[in-house]
């Protein structure tokens, strides 16, 4: 029975990852548009960046990727992290880590499945932020990056799933599509009546969305994206967390393929920061269920105990030099 629902899990999101026309057209909203509405995840245990001992394998057969989905699920176990019984963060228990999809990488652009090179002013920015992490890691909680603070995971790393509260619930008005997201409760409230973006001066986390319809895909466009000290918003180029330039803008497409699962696919034009745009293909399914409050900065004891830390190696490294 468990091989079989994960058979059928599995079979969900590579749908949602393998594009082509959509065939589903069956529900739409009382006033016409293709409806997205529901509560969907975007878990999933397929890297962002192909690995190396799979370059030049697109996709998986279906014995391979059986057999690298218990592999995988072991390897990236916190249970199974050293020293034992110390993960370092959660345990196990609380991941959401979805299955393993057909595609050996989320990007689909470059067809390497790389992260294209960065740009100098992209390396220029990475060793500034790595100096930093050196240097002053926890001088203050604004020495930490955004999502440790549990302001936001700006854009795109708010619609990038990769280990728990990878939820979203998707809404539709006349003229607009609102997500919610369970993550640090991010909301985007995106306009589909074709006005122009705010003037280049604002600037904010979740950047400023302008969506229309092209057939049955919702296209999302994001600009105006906030940074801090005009560099990446949280210095981690990874899946977990992105930052762009005040020149980067993010393009999304979300296809409903059927009742069960959303072609999603995110992005990244930031010539600033990349030598290339890149493009990520994204499963999304349904969940059968809510969202939950994710109270983060509720009893955030984490950066209590990383601010602390820091001021206790410093007294060490003060008395040593004594």
């Amino acid at each position: 029975m468990l091989a079989a629902l994960s058979t059928v899990t599995v079979a969900r999101a590579d749908k949602a990852q393998t594009k082509g026309p959509s065939s589903w057209s069956s529900q739409r909203t009382s006033w016409g548009d293709p409806d997205l509405q529901g509560v969907w995840t975007n878990a999933t245990a397929t890297p962002l960046e192909r690995p190396k001992e799979l370059e030049g394998r697109p996709v998986l057969t279906d014995r391979e990727r059986l057999d690298l989905d218990r592999q995988v699920a072991q390897k990236n176990s916190t249970d199974n992290a050293p020293p034992a019984g110390n993960p370092g963060s959660h345990n196990e228990f609380w991941r959401e880590r979805g299955p393993l999809g057909q595609r050996t990488s989320l990007l689909v652009d470059p067809a390497d499945g790389k992260l294209p090179a960065l740009t100098p002013e992209g390396l220029t920015v990475q060793a500034q932020l790595a100096a930093a992490g050196k240097t002053a890691p926890a001088d203050g909680p604004e020495s930490r990056n955004l999502f440790e603070r549990c302001i936001t995971r700006g854009m795109p790393g708010s619609m990038m799933g990769d280990f728990y509260n990878h939820n979203y619930q998707i809404l539709q008005t006349q003229g607009y599509v609102v997500i919610s997201i369970e993550m640090i409760h991010d909301v985007r409230i995106i306009p589909l009546d074709g006005r122009p973006h705010v003037g280049e001066q604002v600037r904010q986390w979740l950047g400023d969305s302008r969506g229309r319809w092209e057939g049955t895909t919702l296209v999302v466009e994001t600009t105006n994206l906030r940074t801090v000290n005009d560099r990446t918003v949280n210095g981690m180029l990874g899946i977990i967390l992105f930052g762009t330039s005040a020149a980067g803008r993010v393009i999304e497409h979300f296809t409903r393929l059927d009742a069960e699962s959303i072609d999603y696919r995110i992005t990244v034009d930031d010539p600033a920061v990349y030598t290339h745009s890149w493009t990520a293909a994204v499963p999304m399914t349904m969940l059968k269920g809510t969202l939950f409050e994710f109270a983060c900065h509720e009893g955030n004891y984490g950066m209590t105990g990383i601010l602390a830390g820091h001021r206790a190696e410093e007294k060490a490294v003060e008395a040593k030099r004594k």
